[in-house]
């Protein structure tokens, strides 16, 4: 398997091991917590750096990406019907948040509050969650593509 991608994969995946992320969970996160944070993160790359320039080079880092999912999943011990099934799921779960978080920078915060919880129902103070997400868009906006090609970002 190419490993062109495995930098930004593994930006993303620090991300998501953030615990702050998961301090208003009132009780102990799980995979597919773990995953709903991953795929927020990811959905706010491809909107940051989706132009016809990156077109190409998304497209590779979407396929990486869930074929590394697809392997998590098999790896946590799932049969070959229900990773399809999972895999259906979560690639439906990622599209409906691109779309919702299109137009984030525009959006009034009780948008952004009510688009967050679409996905995170079981965390207490999205607001918080609201914050880490506009700081983490407002990063992504000031950086290349490449620098997340090459090097490992500090989450």
């Amino acid at each position: 398997m190419n490993k062109k991608y495995l930098n930004v994969y593994n930006n993303l995946i620090n991300y998501t091991r953030n615990k702050e992320l998961y301090k208003n969970l009132n009780r102990d996160d799980t995979f597919s917590d773990r995953l709903t944070l991953f795929l927020l993160h990811f959905s706010f790359f491809l909107k940051n750096f989706k132009n016809e320039e990156n077109k190409k080079i998304l497209q590779e880092i979407y396929d990486f990406n869930f074929r590394q999912l697809e392997l998590s999943i098999r790896e946590i011990g799932y049969g070959d019907q229900s990773i399809n099934k999972k895999m259906k799921d979560y690639i439906n779960l990622f599209h409906s948040m691109v779309s919702e978080i299109h137009f984030w920078d525009t959006l009034p915060k009780s948008e952004k509050l009510k688009k967050l919880s679409i996905f995170l129902d079981d965390f207490q103070n999205i607001d918080e969650l609201i914050d880490y997400f506009e700081e983490f868009n407002s990063n992504l906006a000031k950086k290349k593509l490449n620098s997340y090609l090459k090097s490992v970002i500090n989450a």
